[in-house]
């Protein structure tokens, strides 16, 4: 067995102790409840009648409301418009003791909301409201600025691309190599059109739809699998992937290692959204605490199978981790080497 409890108590107690800085497109995730109880006269739609809103943070926000909630301290770095959405979301970062102060803001560009329009357990609708425009080079350089001004800071840094404009090409470059420089972990949650960009960091964590449509072989099978993983880890120069694979776990590659596969933890799937920001999340947060790769990919299953088992984006704390990974050692789920 790779991990026992001795081990997972021991790196569970030691998480929530850095300083972990998050860059990327931060978002405002709205939800609307209602029930269906009849279709439109005007056209074949359904009619929900709401009965409660809530919001919640969304995007590399809710990265850091993972982080936040795993007992680390977020930087939450990104670019935020001038409305009343940034407002909100700086509400919403108050209630959760996460600081504002690193946003940068951009008046050409409004504040990214997805809206959900849920019925009993069904999402019914999503619409957005967002710009998708780069930054221009004066903003980006005030982002690059906060960026640098907190590097002697923090132990990791999370980039979470949601293909918003917010990760440049030449943002991206700049901020791998003052990590490189300063051996600081580096993890990337990666948009597929950006893929190819994310050279030489610590961490990426693609699903198997984008680690496929990056390398250009849809994975069907462990060989696809096998051929689809070495092969984005030798064209990154990546020192790790992490294959999110849904109902068939996670298969983690590491360079000058054979891949390790771990089976999924879900019991029950509500809702995955937020599923991957808890997974890069938890794992960043568990090699900061000294787990090693293969700990880190178990501990951040176990984070992403607490989560998809909630309607709407949820966190994880480490004694909800303790328990979910002792209860599948109790269910005999292992991880193969």
């Amino acid at each position: 067995m790779p991990i026992k409890p001795e081990r997972i108590k021991e790196l569970t107690s030691k998480m929530g102790k850095s300083k972990i800085l998050i860059l990327g497109d931060i978002m405002l995730d709205e939800y609307l409840f209602g029930a269906v109880n009849r279709i439109s006269p005007e056209a074949p739609v359904p009619v929900v009648e709401v009965t409660s809103d809530k919001f919640l943070l969304g995007g590399a926000a809710n990265v850091g409301a993972n982080i936040n909630r795993l007992g680390d301290e977020p930087l939450l770095v990104g670019v935020v418009g001038e409305d009343e959405a940034s407002i909100k979301l700086s509400q919403l970062l108050k209630k959760r003791d996460i600081s504002s102060n690193y946003l940068v803001n951009d008046s050409s560009r409004q504040t990214t909301i997805k809206t959900r329009v849920i019925a009993g357990n069904q999402q019914i609708v999503r619409y957005d409201r967002e710009n998708r425009h780069e930054l221009d080079a004066v903003v980006e350089e005030k982002v690059l600025a906060v960026f640098r001004s907190n590097l002697d800071k923090i132990s990791a840094v999370v980039i979470s691309d949601y293909g918003k404009g917010m990760i440049t090409l030449s943002l991206l470059d700049k901020v791998i190599e003052l990590c490189i420089q300063n051996d600081i972990f580096i993890a990337v949650d990666p948009k597929e059109t950006h893929f190819h960009n994310y050279k030489k960091v610590s961490l990426i964590t693609p699903n198997h739809h984008e680690a496929g449509f990056a390398y250009g072989k849809r994975i069907s099978t462990e060989d696809d699998l096998l051929e689809v993983g070495n092969g984005l880890l030798k064209k990154l120069q990546a020192k790790s992937i992490l294959i999110t694979r849904g109902a068939d776990g996670m298969s983690l590659f590491r360079d000058g290692y054979k891949p390790s596969h771990i089976p999924t933890f879900a019991r029950k799937v509500f809702d995955v959204t937020g599923a991957g920001d808890t997974v890069i999340a938890t794992f960043v947060s568990a090699v900061c605490a000294g787990a090693d790769l293969i700990e880190a990919s178990i501990i951040a299953n176990a984070g992403a199978g607490i989560t998809v088992g909630e309607i709407g984006t949820a966190s994880v704390t480490p004694d909800l981790l303790e328990k979910e990974l002792n209860l599948n050692i109790d269910n005999g789920i292992l991880v193969k080497r």
